[in-house]
C-alpha cells in the first residue's frame, strides 16, 4: 500500500531562499554563514519557467536544480503528489507499490550537498522508481517483495548492486513500482498483477495491458510519476513495457549490470536496465548502473571500461550502417506466436523508410538461420525453471528475517494456497510455473543441454549468424511479443523506442480478466538488437531514429491518467 505523507519532512522554499542569501545549508540542517551579499528578493518562478513533469528530462531537471529554480525536495513532493493523484485514486493505475519514507530527508541532504560541493553526477538529486524485485536496505523503510506477500516485511542483507551505484551518483530512491508477481514467473496471470500491488494498467487507454513484468516502471515513467525508472528483463520485461507505454528502454547484455540483490528468475537471462521517456535519459542511467560487481560474477566478463553512453547520442549514427530485418522472427506465417498485425507492420515499414532517409543501408530480409527453431523450442523454460528454483531458494535463505516463515519455493506454493485472500483472488489463482519449477532436479545434464542449445539458437545460429552473414551493424524489428526471445536466450541487448499508436477506432481485445490490448490509441515500439555489449551502437541508432521521428510526442495518455500536479504547486510549501 502507499504510505501516507504526514510523517515525511522537507526543507521549505523559505529555508532555501534564506540559505541562498545568507549561507550554506549543512547536511544536519544547520547553516554555515559566510560573507553576506546584498539582500535580494527571490520570487517563486513562474510555471512557464519550470519543466513539465509529464515530459521533463533528466537534463531539464538537473538544469533547474543547478540554477536554483527548484530543489530536489520540491521534486520529491511533486512526484509524491502525482503518484497520489492516479495510483489508487482516479484511474487507479496501481503503478507504484509503495513510496520511500526517507526520500524527502535524502533530498534535503542532497540539496545541501549540492550547495556546498556541487553535483555528484547528472543523477544527483533526481528521483527514480525501482521495480519491486530490486532490493533496498530495510532500514530505509521500504519492502522488497517481487509483489508477493510471502516477502512482506522481510529484511534483505543490503542494497542491490545497481542501487549502490545510484546512491553513489546522488539519485533519490523514490519508491518501488508494481510488477507481474515474481517477474511473470508465477503462472498464467495478467501482466502487471501482483498480490501486493493489484492489477496495474497502462495510461493510454483505460484498463489497457501495461505489459510485464516491469509493468509499474513502464506506466510510472510514461506519465511522469518519477524522472526515470528501473526494470528487469528475463525475456521481454523491459522491452514490452517500454513498447506498450510509449517509452525508451534498454535491456542490457547479461552481465553489463549487476543482478546482486535482485529477486531472480535466471542467472543466464536476467538483466537490469532503465525505462525512461527518452534515449538520452536511458543512456544517462545506464552509464551509472553498468559496471563490474564482485557480488555478480557475470559482470566480471564485461569489457573493463564502461562506455560513457551519453557519447553515443549522435543524430548521424545511422549514416552508412547496415541494419538487418529478421522477418521470420515476427512475420513467418508458420509462427504460432505471430502477433505483429497490419497496424504495427505498416508503422514498421515506415520506420525502415525513415532509417534509409537517415543514411542507413537496410538489408531486408536478414534472417537468423535458427529463426524457426527459436520459435518452436521449449528449451528456454527448461533453463528458467531450474534457475528459478535454485536461485529463489537461495534468495529466501539469504534473508536476515522473513515474518511469513517462507524459506523456499515449496513453502511459497503452500503459502499462496494458505492465504487465498492475499495471493489467490478470483481470476488470479494460477501458480503453475511455481509448481513446474519446484518439480525440477537442479543442474543436471538435461539443464546443461538446454542451456547450450539456447546459446546456439540465440547466438551462434541466431543473432551473431545474421550479423555475420549479412555484414550487419544491428538488427531491427517490432518490439512485440516473442520478438524478444532470440536476444533473451542469447543474453544479448535490446534498445527500444516508440514506433506508433493504434488508431482511435481500434477494437479492444481482452488479454486478461482486467486488461485489453490492442485498444484505441495504445502505443507500440521498435527494437534494435545486437551482439554482446553492443549497447553503445544500439543507443546511437535508436537515438537517431528517435530524434528524427519524435513519435512519443504525437500522443498523450488519456486525460484522467495525466497527473495535474506540477512543480509550481509545491514550491514554497512546507511540511507534507
Amino acid at each position: 500500500m502507499l504510505l501516507g505523507f504526514s510523517h515525511l519532512i522537507s526543507v521549505g522554499w523559505w529555508t532555501w531562499v534564506t540559505t541562498a542569501i545568507y549561507g550554506f545549508l549543512q547536511p544536519n540542517g544547520k547553516t554555515r554563514t559566510g560573507i553576506i551579499e546584498p539582500m535580494m528578493v527571490l520570487q517563486t518562478p513562474s510555471a512557464a519557467a519550470l519543466p513539465d513533469l509529464y515530459e521533463a528530462s533528466v537534463m531539464e531537471l538537473q538544469n533547474g536544480l543547478e540554477s536554483g529554480l527548484f530543489t530536489s525536495v520540491d521534486l520529491v513532493k511533486a512526484y509524491f503528489a502525482r503518484i497520489d493523484e492516479v495510483n489508487l485514486k482516479g484511474p487507479k493505475l496501481r503503478a507504484v507499490i509503495e513510496i520511500n519514507p526517507s526520500a524527502l530527508s535524502q533530498a534535503a541532504t542532497l540539496d545541501a550537498e549540492r550547495k556546498i560541493k556541487g553535483k555528484r553526477s547528472l543523477m544527483h538529486g533526481i528521483p527514480i522508481l525501482l521495480k519491486d524485485n530490486i532490493a533496498t536496505v530495510a532500514a530505509e523503510g521500504m519492502n522488497t517483495t517481487a509483489g508477493s506477500y510471502s516477502l512482506l516485511n522481510s529484511i534483505v542483507p543490503g542494497d542491490a548492486g545497481v542501487v549502490k551505484r545510484l546512491r553513489k551518483a546522488g539519485a533519490i530512491i523514490l519508491g518501488k513500482s508494481n510488477l507481474s508477481e515474481f517477474s511473470q514467473s508465477r503462472g498464467r496471470l495478467a501482466s502487471g498483477w501482483s498480490g501486493r500491488g493489484g492489477q496495474c494498467t497502462a495510461a493510454y487507454f483505460p484498463g489497457s495491458d501495461p505489459c510485464g513484468s516491469s509493468s509499474g516502471s513502464g506506466v510510472a515513467a510514461s506519465i511522469g510519476l518519477a524522472a526515470v525508472t528501473l526494470g528487469t528483463e528475463t525475456d521481454g520485461s523491459i522491452t514490452c513495457p517500454s513498447s506498450q507505454n510509449n517509452l525508451a528502454g534498454i535491456k542490457p547484455t547479461v552481465g553489463l549490470t549487476s543482478r546482486a540483490g535482485v529477486i531472480p528468475i535466471s542467472q543466464n537471462q536476467d538483466t537490469v536496465g532503465p525505462i525512461t521517456r527518452s534515449i538520452t535519459d536511458a543512456a544517462i542511467v545506464l552509464s551509472i548502473i553498468a559496471g563490474q560487481d564482485p557480488n555478480d560474477n557475470y559482470t566480471l566478463s564485461q569489457p573493463p571500461i564502461v562506455p560513457d553512453y551519453i557519447r553515443a547520442l549522435d543524430k548521424n549514427a545511422l549514416v552508412g550502417k547496415r541494419i538487418g530485418v529478421p522477418r521470420k522472427v515476427f512475420l513467418d506465417n508458420d509462427n504460432p506466436f505471430r502477433i505483429v498485425d497490419e497496424t504495427v507492420l505498416a508503422a514498421f515499414e515506415g520506420a525502415l523508410r525513415t532509417m534509409r532517409g537517415l543514411g542507413a543501408i537496410v538489408v531486408d530480409p536478414a534472417d537468423m538461420p535458427s529463426a524457426q527453431e527459436v520459435i518452436e523450442s521449449r528449451n528456454e523454460s527448461v533453463v528458467l525453471d531450474v534457475d528459478f528454483k535454485v536461485q529463489l531458494n537461495d534468495w529466501y535463505a539469504s534473508l536476515i528475517k522473513n515474518p511469513s516463515g517462507v524459506r523456499n519455493l515449496g513453502e511459497l506454493i503452500e503459502f499462496n494456497d494458505a492465504n487465498p485472500e492475499l495471493e489467490k483472488p478470483v481470476n488470479f489463482t494460477d501458480q503453475f510455473v511455481l509448481i513446474r519449477s519446484e518439480a525440477t532436479n537442479g543442474y543436471n545434464a538435461t539443464y546443461f543441454r538446454a542451456l547450450g542449445f539456447n546459446h546456439e539458437l540465440g547466438r551462434t545460429r541466431g543473432i551473431d549468424a545474421a550479423l555475420k552473414q549479412f555484414n550487419l551493424d544491428a538488427l531491427v524489428l517490432p518490439a512485440a511479443g516473442w520478438t524478444t526471445r532470440p536476444a533473451a536466450i542469447a543474453g544479448y541487448p535490446i534498445v527500444t523506442v516508440p514506433l506508433g499508436f493504434y488508431p482511435s477506432d481500434t477494437p479492444k481485445r481482452s488479454v486478461g480478466p482486467l486488461t485489453v490490448y490492442p485498444a484505441p490509441d495504445v502505443p507500440f515500439g521498435l527494437a534494435f538488437l545486437g551482439t554482446a555489449f553492443s549497447e553503445f551502437d544500439l543507443i546511437g541508432f535508436a537515438y537517431a531514429y528517435e530524434q528524427k521521428t519524435r513519435t512519443r510526442l504525437a500522443r498523450r495518455a488519456f486525460p484522467d491518467a495525466v497527473p495535474s500536479t506540477q512543480l509550481i504547486d509545491v514550491i514554497g510549501t512546507r511540511g507534507s
